[in-house]
């Protein structure tokens, strides 16, 4: 009886090749294409893949820089984990922010584009919202805590007391219930300018005369072309919003540190890049801070898959 290799042998077909196999054959196919893409590549290894790559090797040692790394298996994660609870209010206060500022800004981001796009007045509506994200977080923190001083220079605390609504100061930051919530809305405000200006690009590019083939077949409000024509067609650009929107929320540092300082009031304010920074740069405990970025770029990678899972137009993720 002939095995499976002679039947094949003799009809002449041959097994699918693997995805590397595939690969290789696709590179040598398209050399010239992929000789031009060899400098991005090559500069994003170098400063993506490999950082990433080192991080993950230094969170399993305990390294200051003044000394060679020393290995210690999982005695940063165990310690992490299981012992840090000021990391743990970080967790906690940046899963609080990306729940609530995550899902705001991107939906807002959204909203705002598509109501603007339908105004004669776009460009400057356009100018106006985008003009916040120009601003670094570092500036915006420093504005915003400039508006809720609690002495007298606070914008906030002397307009409040001049219309009779307080008649003391009230000291916004450093009350541990007000902080991460001004916090958030200083950065929803931030964030509505890349995302909002790339959904206005993808509403310039949807095609007119769908909204017209629609109204025949019955869509006839603005919220059913909405639904029906507007989100799907523009699944990419709310991909990169959706990207976007969990990479910002879970790496906000720079606007609580202008803000609140760190550490913060009852470390109110205190995040996971917050943590990391604290660890990094101030008590130079490199692998510490290491195993930190680690489990946030779990965090982030993660959900980022999830939401391309959902919004992908494409079926390979």
């Amino acid at each position: 009886m002939a095995t499976a290799s002679q039947v094949v042998e003799r009809v002449g077909v041959r097994p699918a090749p693997g995805r590397i196999a595939r690969l290789i054959e696709q590179m040598r196919k398209e050399k010239v294409a992929y000789l031009f893409l060899a400098p991005y590549a090559i500069v994003f290894f170098v400063f993506t893949i490999l950082p990433v790559l080192t991080a993950i090797g230094l969170s399993f040692t305990y390294y200051n820089m003044l000394q060679p790394p020393k290995w210690i298996g999982l005695t940063n994660y165990r310690l992490l984990l299981l012992d840090d609870s000021v990391f743990l209010i970080g967790v906690k206060n940046t899963l609080y922010f990306a729940i609530i500022a995550g899902p705001v800004s991107f939906v807002a981001c959204f909203l705002f584009a598509w109501l603007i796009n339908m105004q004669k007045a776009r460009k400057p509506l356009t100018l106006i919202f985008y003009a916040p994200s120009l601003v670094s977080g570092i500036a915006m923190g420093l504005i915003a805590s400039y508006f809720l001083s609690g002495d007298r220079y606070g914008l906030l605390n002397d307009f409040l007391i001049r219309i009779g609504a307080i008649s003391t100061p009230i000291q916004f930051l450093r009350d541990a219930r007000l902080i991460m919530p001004f916090i958030i809305l200083v950065q929803l405000y931030m964030s509505l300018g890349n995302g909002f200006l790339v959904n206005i690009a993808g509403l310039q590019n949807v095609d007119k005369t769908l909204y017209e083939a629609a109204a025949l077949d019955g869509v006839g409000t603005k919220l059913q072309e909405m639904w029906y024509i507007t989100v799907p067609l523009m699944k990419p650009q709310l991909l990169f919003n959706a990207v976007m929107a969990i990479v910002s929320s879970f790496n906000v540092f720079g606007i609580a540190l202008a803000m609140v300082g760190l550490p913060s009031w009852q470390y109110a304010g205190h995040t996971i890049v917050a943590h990391m920074y604290d660890y990094a740069f101030i008590r130079f405990s490199l692998g510490y801070a290491s195993a930190v970025a680690v489990i946030l770029f779990i965090f982030t990678f993660t959900l980022n898959r999830i939401v391309m899972r959902i919004l992908s137009t494409r079926g390979d993720y």
